[in-house]
């Protein structure tokens, strides 16, 4: 009996030892995978890196291309595209103007009525509408007079009859968001189609052509005074309400940057007079690259998978339309060398699935158990039951990813202010000597949702925008939403540019 006792007692003794080991062998694994985790995020956070000092590099960067593309055609990444608008409104217009914006996968059509006295915009009438899907890939005439019956629509609602309609001349801005080579501040020739547009018969054509014959067509007199892209138009807007606006940069799915460039800085346009003495330039600065700036493998990964390898560089670092599909390659990488998020998840593999938008809900949560970014885990990326900590590690990629974006979108915005002379240093010249620019009141007016709705992302850039220029400049320089510059500033601009001040 008391062997069978000993023996019971060896056995119990022994299975506890196992049980034990067990549970230390899988304590020491689950920690052997947190590590590796961890060692992903610090990898990923030293790759991200945007120290002062590497921002400043991104600053000098930027100037230097900047002064590259103005000097020749090709002469840098950034295309310097010269937009032709010398004259921005300052508050002075008077009359009623029209505005066409066509930037995506809806065309807007605006009126606004000005009063002739500061920032004074009496009245303002917006429609928007589809196009339809099939326009989209079918001819410029068919195109253009879809365009063009909307816009006779919508000047018939005025109450005018049809003879006045080619009796009185109306004069329109054409905000036109695709790559075109300006000629003029009225014209300028096609490049290519984006944003899900393949007009054959288009590539090659002078767009606002296009338009005036379709609108002549219509039975419309209306002539297009300005063609430009959304930052122009935001420039304008911007202008329009202070005269210490001097660039305009779009932050949302796409980036974008412009600003008012001396004309005698713009070398490769030696022998072009303008009656302000300035043009307006449409920096592209999406195109911007240099090797300070933060890349991970990420990014790479990123660039390689996109239809445009090699191109937009900048813009796949800092804009609304990648931040979001970053996350998820660095999620999908975590849950695949370690299990804790659980098997790997099919939605993970599934390119831009996590919205930006999305990302900022997950970033700003600040519920306790960080319910928001378990229901967007759970709903979205079926990865159920994620643990506290594994959600918090989730809010960690997001930070380090929205945070870097934010501090380049400043690099750039600082670039643009050291080209100018308006960052406290003197500037990048190229034409007369600066010596006379004492730092003064700079107004940037900003556009786009990243910037207006993610407020971490605001707040990152504006404290690395003061960080990179010092507190007694950054006092000086104020970022301004401009709300619908794309629409409203092309009005503007056409009131600016107009050959007569319309009653």
């Amino acid at each position: 009996m008391g062997r069978v006792v000993v023996g019971v007692a060896v056995s119990v003794a022994v299975a506890a030892c196992a049980v034990a080991a067990v549970v230390v062998g899988r304590r020491v694994k689950s920690r052997r995978k947190w590590r590796r985790v961890v060692g992903l995020l610090r990898e990923l956070q030293e790759n991200c890196e945007t120290t002062v000092g590497r921002l400043k590099q991104v600053v000098d960067a930027m100037a230097v291309e900047m002064h590259a593309g103005l000097a020749s055609e090709g002469g840098s990444k950034l295309k310097m595209l010269l937009t032709f608008v010398d004259n921005l409104p300052n508050g002075s217009e008077k009359g009623t103007y029209y505005a066409l914006d066509l930037g995506g996968t809806n065309v807007r059509v605006l009126r606004v009525q000005l009063g002739g006295r500061m920032s004074s915009i009496l009245d303002k009438d917006v429609e928007r509408q589809p196009i339809p899907q099939d326009l989209m890939t079918s001819t410029s005439e068919d195109l253009f007079d879809f365009i063009a019956s909307l816009l006779k629509e919508f000047i018939e609602r005025e109450g005018d009859s049809p003879e006045s309609l080619l009796d009185r001349r109306r004069e329109l801005g054409f905000t036109f968001s695709f790559p075109v080579k300006q000629l003029s501040v009225s014209s300028g020739i096609l490049i290519k189609w984006t944003k899900g547009f393949a007009i054959r018969d288009m590539v090659g054509k002078e767009v606002a052509g296009c338009l005036e014959q379709a609108v002549t067509r219509k039975g419309l007199n209306m002539r297009v005074a300005v063609l430009v892209n959304d930052s122009v138009g935001t420039l304008a807007l911007g202008h329009y309400h202070d005269a210490d606006t001097v660039a305009a940069v779009i932050i949302g799915t796409g980036t974008n940057a412009c600003y008012l460039e001396r004309i005698d800085a713009i070398i490769k346009c030696q022998g072009l007079l303008t009656t302000s003495g300035g043009m307006v330039v449409n920096m592209e600065w999406g195109n911007f690259w240099s090797s300070h700036l933060p890349r991970s493998s990420y990014d790479i990964d990123l660039d390689a998978d996109s239809p445009n390898p090699n191109d937009q560089g900048f813009e796949k670092m800092i804009s609304g339309m990648y931040l979001g599909d970053i996350v998820r390659r660095v999620i999908l990488r975590m849950s695949e060398e370690t299990d804790i998020f659980g098997p790997v998840s099919s939605k993970l593999l599934v390119p831009f699935i996590l919205g930006t938008p999305l990302l900022a809900k997950m970033h700003e949560d600040d519920s306790p158990e960080l319910t928001e970014v378990g229901r967007i885990l759970r709903e979205k990326l079926e990865i159920p039951d994620a643990p506290l900590k594994v959600r918090k590690l989730v809010v960690k990629v997001c930070d380090v990813v929205t945070r870097r974006a934010a501090r380049l979108a400043a690099a750039g915005i600082a670039g643009i202010l050291k080209k100018i002379g308006r960052d406290g240093s003197g500037g990048i010249t190229g034409g007369r000597s600066r010596s006379d620019n004492r730092m003064r009141r700079t107004v940037v007016a900003i556009e786009g949702g990243l910037y207006t709705s993610y407020t971490m992302f605001r707040e990152y850039l504006h404290e690395a925008l003061t960080e990179i220029l010092g507190e007694e400049i950054a006092q000086h320089v104020i970022l301004k939403v401009t709300e619908d510059g794309s629409g409203i500033g092309a009005a503007l601009l056409a009131a600016s540019h107009s050959r007569v001040q319309l009653l």
